[in-house]
């Protein structure tokens, strides 16, 4: 087992990095970075590799709608590069409000597209030969009915350190479930109850297991939550409550939320319900 932790970089990102360079002297493994829609990810990530020495840094996630596979590709190799072979892609599907309200991409297929993603880059980064793909939401080179016509197959200019970086997905329905266990390196849920974990995802795991890739290895899992040391339990559960409404009640639009469907499977879907509800209303934690 190896220990991970996400960063909190929405405020002072160079006092984040500094406090990372103290984790790692204190053992952390890996350090996820996230990007939601305000500093973008690879440029903390490549800081963080200037840096620090031994630490794994990974992007906690990227999505797939708003990168193109080849631009993946080249990130996960610039970030490896500068790291000396510590880069983990850590990518994921977001969801419509920010996939279409931010970056103005149709959300469509968002399965497909990841596991194409994935085919896709790791074939970049493989550089074994110009990449030629036709799949149902990625097609390199476009045809003359898409584009010009003058697109060429290609490969990657620069020779990556390693021709495969390991690739995590966050995935919480069971079909993405289903097609991370069968094609990436990681699994990156949120809010994972051990206990719960079979009933909610155990048939999706058994499924991808079955149709892995023996060389891909056992699939990993880096799952958490909020762990807070000190003697004052009833603030760590107000923060605990504060990200749990924030998820559950906004992250998503009301008809759908990953989180509150998550919730819900779990077998607390009034609870989600009236959680949404109050949130929405204005009535939450964040608020008060």
């Amino acid at each position: 087992m190896k220990i991970s932790m996400q960063l909190r970089y929405d405020n002072d990102i160079v006092g984040a990095a500094s406090q990372v360079a103290e984790l790692e002297r204190a053992g952390l493994d890996l350090i996820w970075v996230p990007e939601a829609y305000g500093y973008d990810a690879p440029s903390f990530m490549g800081y963080l590799a200037a840096r620090t020495e031994r630490i794994g840094i990974g992007s906690g996630i990227l999505s797939v709608f708003s990168r193109t596979p080849a631009l993946l590709a080249m990130t996960a190799a610039g970030v490896d590069a500068l790291s000396g072979g510590r880069c983990h892609l850590g990518l994921g599907s977001s969801g419509p409000q920010v996939v279409e309200g931010f970056h103005g991409v149709p959300y469509a297929a968002p399965v497909t597209r990841t596991r194409e993603t994935i085919e896709v880059m790791r074939a970049f980064l493989r550089r074994d030969k110009a990449v030629d793909y036709s799949g149902r939401c990625v097609r390199l080179p476009l045809s003359a009915d898409q584009g010009s016509g003058l697109g060429i197959a290609m490969k990657m200019l620069t020779p990556p350190v390693r021709p495969s970086v390991p690739v995590w997905v966050a995935a919480l329905g069971p079909k993405n479930v289903r097609m991370v266990a069968e094609t990436a390196d990681g699994w990156l849920p949120m809010f994972f109850v051990p206990e719960w974990s079979g009933r909610t995802w155990g048939q999706a795991l058994r499924d991808g297991a079955v149709a892995r890739d023996p060389r891909l290895g056992p699939l990993q899992i880096s799952a958490g939550g909020l762990l807070a040391i000190g003697p004052d339990a009833a603030r760590a559960r107000e923060l605990a409550r504060s990200q749990l409404a924030l998820f559950i009640g906004s992250m998503g639009a009301p008809s759908h939320n990953y989180y509150y469907n998550l919730v819900s499977r779990y077998g607390y879907a009034r609870e989600a319900e009236t959680i949404q509800r109050l949130f929405l209303s204005g009535d939450n934690p964040r608020s008060a």
